[in-house]
């Protein structure tokens, strides 16, 4: 690859326009990739960190969610441990040791891969401090500027509070501070019933707590399949949560606290510090009629912006519209020697994503008109079963389609694995368009995110569902249910046929 070698004299004497080949700001998700891709590339790049390796991801977002549900699922477990033939006990849960226990898988994973050292290793230097685009290939943290041929922009989203009256007055927790706190709340009001918020609901429920998810729309998960989201919906009432859709939030207000110091007492555990003004009081409507729910603490799990503000980019001509950064499908703004990845566009605001447009737009500048142009992104909502999507839901299959548009389902409950597990509830929907493509999967069972990788790479390459009856899966696994679901597939067009085939002999 191409690689800028000058002299110091010639580069203090300014005769030489570009010092690096590329500036990475931002060393979260997608900041990472970009900058291993372009060493592995042979790219002369250097990176810039304002705050910690690892981004959102590591720090405030999916890892210590995850962490907090799989403890909250072995608590789930040992409550519900009679349906597996054992004796079932109330967990003894310190939530304390809990939560110790996420911010030490946050250290593990930072030592071992997202640490200073090794991108030095890989010859990236790292610079901390706040960057700002001084022109197309500057970029000033502090008093020091980098010189590159190309920038790429990685800074990623933060929450995104509503403009709801007394919110601020009264405080809320969001997906960052609330890795802050030292215990989990006694009880809890989530506002969101978005992934981020079901998540967290869950997994404080499992861990004891009292839980309210306030949701403004009719039903949770609202870009996910209904007929899944309705069973998990079942499940989540089933185990306490309070689920409250259609939801008018009219203001936040504080109260007295006593009640949630009963709720710790009745966990085990020392009473919760809620603040000097007392438990968060939330006002709306449900219905027409007035409500009001009250807890320990509140979430506000509303949507992110995009971190775009203290870049420059106005002043070197670069369009933020109401998602972040516009640029083509590349990742280049307008600006053609900048790029702009991750929730920082704003267009699929998930850690996988982020990671592959960097990779796009890496390649881009590496091989120029090679990037490709728009790209399939699964998703999944790591719950208890997890809820996985890609590509169509039935109803935007049939508004597309029409009539062309068919549905595949295979509930969990004639799946043995699942039976054999005690994991019944859920089911795999396969969707395809005209010839039988399959144009949508979803999935609500155990490991769904697993599962769906391979729909959606025959969603990615345009295959049918005929395609994937061909492909023999392992038995007995939940995935196998692709295979009979083709196989259904090819057994309904082999009946479509039957009046032209004609007996031998």
């Amino acid at each position: 690859m191409y690689k800028l070698h000058v002299t110091a004299r010639a580069w203090q004497a300014g005769r030489v326009a570009h010092r690096h080949d590329l500036v990475v700001v931002g060393l979260g998700s997608g900041g990472i990739v970009a900058a291993d891709l372009a060493a592995t590339l042979g790219l002369d790049v250097v990176a810039v960190e304002r705050d910690r390796i690892g981004g959102d991801c590591l720090w405030t977002g999916c890892v210590p969610s995850k962490a907090l549900l799989a403890s909250a699922k072995a608590a789930h477990t040992l409550r519900h441990a009679a349906e597996y033939g054992l004796a079932a006990a109330e967990p003894a849960i310190d939530s304390a040791r809990v939560l110790a226990r996420v911010r030490a898988v946050q250290e593990r994973i930072a030592q071992a891969d997202d640490n200073v050292e090794r991108f030095e290793d890989r010859g990236v230097p790292v610079v901390f401090g706040d960057a700002r685009l001084t022109g197309p290939h500057t970029v000033r943290v502090g008093a020091r500027d980098l010189r590159a041929r190309h920038i790429l922009l990685c800074t990623g989203s933060r929450p995104a509070l509503p403009e709801l009256p007394g919110l601020r007055e009264a405080g809320c927790l969001t997906s960052e501070t609330v890795w802050e706190l030292e215990r989990a709340p006694a009880s809890l009001i989530v506002i969101g019933g978005g992934p981020i918020g079901i998540e967290l609901a869950q997994a404080f429920r499992r861990l004891g707590g009292e839980v309210t998810v306030l949701q403004r729309g009719p039903r949770i998960l609202p870009r996910d399949e209904p007929a899944l989201v309705e069973i998990l919906t079942r499940r989540l009432r089933a185990e306490g949560i309070d689920l409250v859709t259609d939801a008018r939030l009219d203001r936040v207000a504080v109260g007295p606290h006593g009640a949630d110091v009963v709720h710790d007492r009745a966990r085990g555990e020392p009473p919760v510090q809620v603040g000097p003004n007392g438990v968060k009081v939330v006002f709306g409507q449900v219905g027409g009629e007035p409500r009001e729910w009250r807890a320990s603490e509140l979430l506000v799990a509303t949507g992110r912006a995009a971190n775009v503000e203290g870049l420059g980019l106005d002043a070197v001509g670069i369009e933020v519209g109401p998602q972040g950064v516009v640029t083509g499908a590349d990742g280049r703004t307008a600006v053609k020697s900048v790029y702009a990845v991750g929730d920082l566009a704003g267009r699929h605001r998930f850690t996988h994503s982020a990671g592959y447009e960097a990779s796009r737009a890496v390649r881009s500048i590496a091989f120029p008109g090679r990037a490709g142009g728009g790209f399939l992104v699964p998703w999944c909502t790591f719950t208890d079963p997890e809820l996985a999507h890609a590509g169509l839901t039935e109803a935007e299959a049939r508004a597309r389609f029409g009539e062309a548009a068919r549905t595949w389902r295979m509930d969990l409950s004639h799946s043995d694995r699942a039976r054999a597990e005690g994991a019944g509830e859920g089911a795999l929907i396969l969707v395809t368009g005209k010839r039988g493509r399959l144009v949508g999967a979803h999935a609500l069972a155990p490991a769904a995110g697993e599962l769906i990788g391979e729909p959606a790479l025959a969603i990615a390459r345009g295959l049918k569902l005929t395609d994937l009856g061909r492909v023999v899966h392992v038995y007995p696994t939940i995935s196998i249910a692709v295979q009979q679901l083709g196989g259904e597939a090819a057994y309904a067009r082999a009946r479509s046929l039957r009046r032209l085939l004609r007996p031998r002999g």
